[in-house]
């Protein structure tokens, strides 16, 4: 699922847990979003992929991308929301329709979510995923996915205490030149209205 800026430090000093949101991101977003996206992408895929690829995970790539997509964004429902420690940008998630050839037309899907490294389990994650849940359920959707590399166990920890669950599906991704893949398996969850919100739960820093 990103260095013009004060965005190192904007993403980086934690403010006050109380002052905790989610919005709806603005181009003016893009920096802070890339430098977590950055700190999220190198921790989670240190040791999964080449060096030579986590070396292309910089914040101004980051940056520029979200920018692009939140000015001419494509068509659908497609969302960037942000999580803001007081007006500090401290996490993310992208959602749009699901584009798995096996699900129907009403389910969305988070195609990126993270919260830096700094501020975890400060709730920011759950709020995420429940701003995820409410925007996709608005506009329409009935069911939530959500791809995880198979072997990271704390994000799937958090994603299933969340209230997702495994349906068996799963995919190889290549993420090298040489062919190398990484496994990836798709969580699920029902939108319907007696699952009003998922669970309160935060991810292991």
């Amino acid at each position: 699922m990103s260095q013009d800026h004060g965005g190192a430090d904007h993403a980086h000093a934690m403010g006050p847990t109380a002052d905790a949101s989610v919005r709806t991101a603005k181009p003016t977003d893009a920096p802070a979003v890339g430098v977590v996206q950055a700190a999220v992408w190198t921790q989670a895929y240190a040791g999964r992929l080449p060096d030579e690829v986590i070396g292309l995970f910089e914040a101004p790539a980051f940056a520029k991308a979200w920018r692009q997509s939140l000015e001419s964004p494509p068509e659908g429902v497609h969302r960037l929301l942000v999580a803001r420690a007081g007006e500090q940008v401290v996490g993310f998630a992208a959602i749009g329709p699901s584009q798995d050839p096996d699900s129907g037309q009403a389910c969305g899907e988070v195609t990126a979510i993270g919260v830096h490294p700094g501020a975890r389990r400060m709730g920011h994650g759950s709020r995420l995923l429940n701003a995820c849940v409410d925007t996709l359920r608005g506009a329409g959707a009935e069911d939530m996915a959500i791809w995880v590399l198979a072997d990271d166990e704390a994000t799937r920890a958090f994603l299933v205490g969340s209230g997702l669950g495994p349906d068996g599906a799963f995919r190889d991704r290549v993420v090298s030149a040489d062919g190398d893949t990484l496994r990836e398996v798709r969580l699920v969850a029902s939108l319907a209205p007696e699952g009003t919100e998922l669970e309160e739960t935060e991810r292991p820093a």
